[in-house]
């Protein structure tokens, strides 16, 4: 629980609204993890990814009033853009185990695919089924016709990471000292 009274839990009809948008948001189930709209109560994970040492890879780390606002702008991406931060869990038990995001920040010349993920829970599967299940829906279920991921290209296990879900580099569309790895929108398949 915070200090921060922007931060606390709503309760009575606050509580209710905030479910019932939520439960409007997509919830997607995939390779043991699913991927599922953002509460409060997910921020400290979030805060604690982005202000500690994973933070360089988003050119962090960041402070903690700034991970409040790229929390709040992913999390309004719902509203305004239809796309945002989803937390991701482990299906077996809901253990919050990362977040990723499918988004138009401010000054991006298109939709990203990012993936934010503590040191303690790579190598397990979790980024890949959730890209995957990210990156299908922007295509599918978003209809979009591009999507790219801007990595650190000191960031090898991203680099591999957007390789495996098919993207390619794409030297044309780097970003800030961000390289681009561009996604092929892929076959249908259930």
């Amino acid at each position: 629980m915070s200090d921060k009274p922007w931060q606390q839990q709503m309760t009575g009809q606050a509580a209710v609204a905030v479910d019932r948008i939520c439960a409007g948001l997509p919830r997607i189930a995939r390779g043991g993890v699913i991927l599922r709209a953002p509460y409060l109560e997910d921020y400290p994970l979030f805060e604690s990814i982005v202000t500690g040492p994973r933070g360089r890879w988003i050119g962090g780390p960041l402070s903690p009033e700034k991970a409040w606002e790229d929390f709040l702008q992913m999390v309004a991406g719902w509203v305004l853009r239809g796309a945002g931060l989803w937390t991701v869990e482990r299906e077996s038990n809901g253990e919050r185990v990362g977040f990723v995001v499918i988004n138009d920040e401010k000054g991006d010349p298109e939709m990203e695919l990012g993936f934010l993920f503590p040191a303690e829970n790579e190598g397990k599967g979790y980024a890949f089924a959730a890209g995957e299940a990210a990156r299908n829906n922007a295509f599918f279920a978003l209809n979009r016709e591009t999507l790219v991921s801007w990595v650190d290209p000191e960031n090898a296990r991203a680099i591999r990471l957007a390789e495996r879900l098919g993207a390619v580099r794409d030297p044309a569309t780097d970003l800030g000292g961000a390289i681009a790895y561009r996604y092929a929108r892929p076959e249908f398949s259930m």
